[in-house]
């Protein structure tokens, strides 16, 4: 072992320190990214299609007029519900393969990222 406990010394440290400089960079510019990024989602056949961005804020939403019923005003509130909760979903998941993609390559301890 190399003085001081560390195994391959300070100047493995300080290439390590730099990696994560850089990933911390490259993450920040990412949420950025995501940030602007949509999703879209629908439910009903299309009756109902939310958008949501990398931020899971509801950017719009669009009602077809046949999915309006005075008579059965659950039912647009059912589809409402489940095209949000779908949108949301969606975000959660490219904004969980974005961040894979930049530290899928190191074992980072406990889901650190």
């Amino acid at each position: 072992m190399a003085k001081g406990g560390y195994p391959g010394g300070m100047g493995n440290m300080n290439n390590m320190m730099k990696q994560v400089q850089k990933m911390q960079k490259d993450m920040a510019k990412l949420q950025e990214e995501i940030e602007q990024r949509n999703v879209e989602a629908s439910a009903g056949g299309g009756a109902v299609t939310v958008v949501a961005n990398g931020k899971k804020e509801i950017q719009s939403i669009t009602i077809k007029p046949e999915a309006v019923d005075p008579d059965d005003v659950e039912m647009l509130q059912d589809l409402i519900m489940a095209a949000v909760n779908e949108a949301i979903r969606q975000a959660d998941e490219m904004i969980s393969r974005e961040m894979s993609k930049l530290t899928g390559g190191l074992n980072l301890p406990g889901g650190l990222f």
